[in-house]
């Protein structure tokens, strides 16, 4: 491969890297902690909402709900990553030329 060919690659590959990423943005995920509390996420993995029950409001207990919160934001973290490794998987793979990696 000569490098003419190479930067049109590159090229090819960052305006494509520049799409994915402002789809994810465009995208959401939902992490649960039970029935609880949901935490809604893009695929950047930034928090765009924060959603709990009622009932599960309890001034003398704020520990649990604390917990609840953060098992949630940790789901939504763990889906957003795995929207973003599906999308890239494929433009990434693409990446490896054999002697290189």
């Amino acid at each position: 491969m000569n490098p003419r060919q190479l930067q049109q690659m590159a090229q090819q590959m960052q305006k494509q890297m520049a799409k994915i990423q402002e789809e994810l943005g465009k995208e959401t995920v939902e992490g649960t902690a039970g029935s609880y509390v949901s935490v809604t996420m893009n695929g950047h993995r930034e928090v765009q909402g924060v959603k709990i029950a009622p009932e599960v409001v309890d001034p003398e207990d704020v520990e649990t709900l604390q917990d609840l919160i953060l098992t949630a934001i940790k789901d939504a973290n763990t889906k957003a990553q795995a929207l973003a490794e599906q999308r890239m998987g494929p433009l990434t793979q693409g990446m490896k030329m054999p002697g290189l990696f």
